[in-house]
């Protein structure tokens, strides 16, 4: 292994990994690698060589362009957590949606993506549109615009800062866009199963301040869930035009609910 080695016998390349992962650099760049390049006799000229090299060889794992983390077969280092990287390739960044109602227990599903909210359309790597793959991990970024960022918290997970929007915000995204949250039906299962954590108020103002089509679902669902209508009035009293989908995603079909001026386009039940 390469810390039973003499450190002198060790290539520039390799002294490099040794000095990242003994300073605890999990995530790094381009620039932080010039940095340190002289005191591992490692030439400015060869810094990208060797960053390319040492992905070849498996020491390091390349996140995007002059972005690296270190990889498992670095003795004596954890890898990188998967949101750990997310929050490292966008800014500002939000693990969400899926992601995010597994996180808070609201699915029993597990994501095959890593789902990451952001505002910024330059600083998504290359391919997010359809989903940017690192390593065994897909991620898929949702951009939305910034006056729509809100509603997120910040949590250790391990060694590294993490954020996720909150439940609420959840929730209320997987209304907006259940193809993300693995199906409307699966976004009202996790209603019912936040049932008793749900904090109506904020549910509320968060709805409020995005647009009528999330409040009118939003309206019906707690409903759905089991809150008294009298509690939903300030949702009920927003005047819309026309009926919304239930489901974002569906297509316009089923009957028309007038109170919510919800247009039910979705068939089950939510599972309890």
């Amino acid at each position: 292994m390469m810390t039973q080695e003499n450190p002198s016998q060790l290539t520039p390349a390799l002294r490099l990994v040794q000095k990242l992962a003994a300073e605890g650099y999990r995530i790094f760049s381009t620039e932080d690698v010039r940095g340190m390049a002289p005191e591992v006799g490692l030439s400015a000229g060869y810094v990208v060589q060797a960053l390319h090299h040492l992905v070849r060889t498996g020491w390091l794992v390349r996140l995007r362009k002059g972005l690296y983390t270190l990889s498992s077969a670095v003795p004596g280092i954890s890898p990188a957590h998967e949101f750990e990287v997310a929050m490292a390739l966008v800014s500002p960044a939000a693990i969400s949606h899926f992601s995010a109602m597994h996180h808070y227990e609201l699915t029993e599903q597990i994501p095959h993506h890593v789902f990451v909210t952001t505002t910024s359309d330059q600083s998504a790597p290359r391919g997010a549109g359809a989903g940017y793959r690192v390593g065994n991990t897909t991620y898929q970024f949702i951009r939305i615009r910034p006056e729509r960022y809100f509603g997120t918290e910040t949590v250790w997970l391990g060694e590294a800062r993490v954020t996720f929007t909150d439940m609420a915000r959840t929730l209320i995204d997987g209304l907006m866009m259940p193809q993300y949250c693995g199906g409307i039906a699966e976004v009202m299962h996790g209603f019912e199963v936040a049932r008793d954590r749900l904090q109506l108020d904020q549910m509320i103002g968060y709805a409020l301040r995005l647009d009528h089509a999330t409040v009118k679902r939003l309206g019906w669902v707690l409903e759905q869930t089991g809150f008294e209508r009298s509690a939903l009035t300030v949702l009920q009293e927003v005047e819309v035009t026309g009926y919304t989908k239930l489901d974002a995603s569906g297509s316009r079909e089923g009957p028309y609910n007038r109170t919510w001026m919800i247009q039910e386009n979705f068939s089950g039940k939510v599972r309890a």
